[in-house]
């Protein structure tokens, strides 16, 4: 059966969403294309009619994904317009965030994965980075351009760290202690 324009369209759209969310939970390689397809609702057959490759569907899986974390981060401003920035950091670094494995945050999910792809990938969390670094540096409010891109790389830096060891540790103590620290020493950055 002929599928139409329109709908292997659609379809596409699925299977990036869909990998988008499964990458985050297995890694590039912890998933094949079978499980990926069959995620989408979708044979492994219209996978190559969609995409060159999996590497191609890593890189437009992972704009998705950072797309959808600057969406969620555009929720946390828009939720306390008051204090958008400490709106972003609870939301970030909270124990929900860190137990969203499949829709949290890509950067911690998957930052040494992209490490090891093609520069498809690579360029699409540099995109991502960078929007989440224009974000911050717009909820800085510094004056100065060069000291507020300085702070927004060390906040995101202690926000994704902070994230990631949260989630490597099986106690939630712990987890808890590394976001709390990081919450703390953000704050202190942006007042400095």
């Amino acid at each position: 059966m002929r599928v139409s324009r329109i709908q292997a369209e659609k379809n596409r759209q699925t299977v990036i969403d869909v990998a988008s969310r499964l990458f985050r939970e297995h890694g590039f390689d912890g998933i094949g294309l079978k499980d990926l397809m069959k995620g989408a609702g979708l044979t492994q057959g219209a996978f190559y009619k969609q995409f060159a490759s999996k590497e191609d569907l890593a890189a437009q899986a992972s704009r998705r994904a950072m797309e959808s974390a600057a969406d969620r981060w555009a929720a946390a401003t828009a939720a306390n317009p008051g204090d958008p920035l400490a709106a972003v950091i609870a939301f970030y670094l909270s124990m929900d965030h860190r137990e969203e494995r499949m829709d949290g945050c890509p950067v911690a999910a998957l930052g040494s994965d992209a490490a090891r792809q093609g520069t498809g990938v690579k360029a699409s969390f540099e995109a991502g980075i960078k929007g989440y670094l224009e974000i911050i540096g717009r909820l800085i409010g510094e004056t100065d351009g060069e000291q507020r891109n300085g702070k927004a790389m060390a906040v995101l830096s202690t926000m994704v760290g902070a994230l990631m060891l949260s989630r490597v540790v099986n106690d939630p103590d712990l987890a808890q202690a590394f976001l709390d620290a990081a919450t703390e020493q953000v704050r202190d950055t942006v007042a400095a």
